[in-house]
């Protein structure tokens, strides 16, 4: 008895100090984007390296919402991460990219996509029985 208590208020504590977490990274997510609208307001202008920033800040947003909706963190909202970070880190540094480094970074959206591909596809093709085994994804 006093070992499965143990046990629960050890769940309990890590439970809390997931919520504490993932409320920090929702809390600096958004003060990262409000210091990059401000900062877009204040140069009035707005790059496609400053957009592509937003989506990725937006994404962060959206696996948090998902997160804490369901408990279950999909695969996909990682790789969708990638490939809009590395899209932007190509466009802000494409003068500097010699073509290698351009194919490597092209490579590697490539495989993040069909990352996604596969997932979406495993997803459809070979639905999970319960949603026990899900929490990782």
């Amino acid at each position: 008895m006093q070992h499965s208590k143990i046990i629960q208020m050890g769940q309990q504590g890590l439970n809390i100090f997931e919520k504490l977490v993932l409320l920090f990274i929702a809390l600096a997510t958004l003060a990262a984007t409000g210091h990059e609208i401000i900062r877009m307001w204040q140069a009035a202008a707005v790059s496609v390296g400053d957009l592509l920033l937003l989506f990725l800040y937006l994404e962060v947003m959206s696996m948090l919402k998902h997160y804490l909706g369901s408990g279950k963190l999909p695969v996909r909202y990682p790789l969708y991460i990638g490939i809009v970070a590395l899209a932007r880190y190509m466009v802000l540094d494409i003068k500097d990219l010699d073509a290698w480094q351009i194919f490597a970074v092209s490579g590697a959206i490539f495989i993040l996509a069909m990352s996604v591909l596969v997932v979406r596809y495993g997803h459809v093709r070979f639905p999970y029985s319960d949603g026990s085994d899900l929490h990782s994804r």
